[in-house]
């Protein structure tokens, strides 16, 4: 299907027709700007937020609501009510799901994560935020996804990021996970630095790793959303034109919102042929195919080293602004 651009109908509204549309960013001005559906944050968006002095009154109402939980001088809890005190304020600007991140550094111990993710919920209770817009983070580790299985059985719903292989975004959703989110432009990247040439969108890694999961997904009635991110340029979300969800950053949705051109939509679940005959994935299976994959073993240990990186930054921030 494809739209005829006009003065009126861009490639941003366009594409919302098929795909939900989802704010990559912390900033809240920016987030009422754009209005998307739903946004997303991360360790690393966080601390950029922490770093605006226009959210400076966010850190001291961290720490107020540290001591009324009788908490006070806590780092941990200190940053866990800081990322839900920004996901309320988020949440009083868009209509649909904000997505709170479980530090990275708990990514290969399950216990920890499922116990990390009921402390996040229960402060959004406290917040009197209504816990069915919250989805926690966990990081596509084996031990990520079995604490999303606990957790969706207890009702919190999920959003497994730093997917990036089939083997990952399967054994997500075979999880009951909410949600996945498979990077595009981390795989863009990473085949950019080892010579690839990559001459057109159809030809990216990344968008091919997101139609692919999409497609399998769809064809095994499996219900988990799947939500393309980390995107290096406009071609690469027009090629995913269709796809559930699409996290996008500012700049590329404001270049979306200038183009008048005519979009085609790209996936769609009714084009998919059912897959009637497929098995599970395995611990042992899932393990080998990440061990097996260069890239996204690569990718996946550089992620959680990235986010627990920018963890460590925000508490030395706080620490620094004698918030603690």
């Amino acid at each position: 299907m494809t739209l005829k651009g006009t003065d009126t109908v861009n490639k941003r509204e366009q594409l919302a027709q098929w795909t939900s549309l989802v704010a990559d960013t912390g900033d809240l001005d920016m987030i009422a700007e754009l209005a998307p559906e739903d946004a997303t944050t991360n360790p690393s968006l966080l601390l950029a937020a922490a770093r605006d002095e226009r959210y400076r009154p966010l850190l001291q109402q961290a720490a107020d609501l540290c001591r009324t939980l009788g908490h006070g001088g806590e780092m941990d809890w200190l940053t866990d009510c800081y990322a839900c005190l920004a996901g309320q304020a988020i949440l009083e600007r868009i209509p649909g799901r904000v997505s709170s991140e479980v530090d990275a550094r708990l990514s290969f111990d399950t216990r920890a994560t499922v116990e990390k993710a009921r402390r996040l919920m229960a402060i959004y209770r406290e917040l009197d935020v209504d816990p069915s817009r919250i989805l926690i983070k966990t990081a596509a580790t084996w031990e990520g996804i079995r604490a999303v299985e606990i957790l969706e059985e207890e009702g919190t719903r999920c959003n497994v990021t730093l997917v990036f292989n089939q083997a990952q975004g399967l054994a997500a959703a075979e999880a009951g996970a909410t949600l996945i989110s498979p990077f595009v432009g981390r795989i863009f990247d990473w085949h950019r630095k080892q010579g690839m040439e990559i001459a057109t969108p159809d030809d990216d890694p990344g968008v091919q790793s997101v139609r692919q999961i999409y497609r399998t997904f769809k064809a095994r009635g499996l219900e988990t959303i799947v939500m393309g991110a980390s995107f290096r340029n406009a071609g690469q979300i027009e090629a995913l034109a269709g796809c559930d969800k699409l996290t996008i950053s500012p700049a590329l949705l404001r270049e979306l919102a200038a183009d008048t051109g005519s979009l085609t939509r790209v996936l769609d679940a009714e084009l998919v042929a059912p897959e009637d005959d497929w098995q599970a994935v395995t611990e042992a299976a899932f393990r080998w195919q990440l061990n097996d994959d260069a890239m996204a073993s690569d990718l996946l240990a550089d992620g959680i080293r990235r986010f627990a990186n920018d963890q460590l930054a925000l508490e030395a921030l706080l620490q620094e602004e004698g918030v603690i």
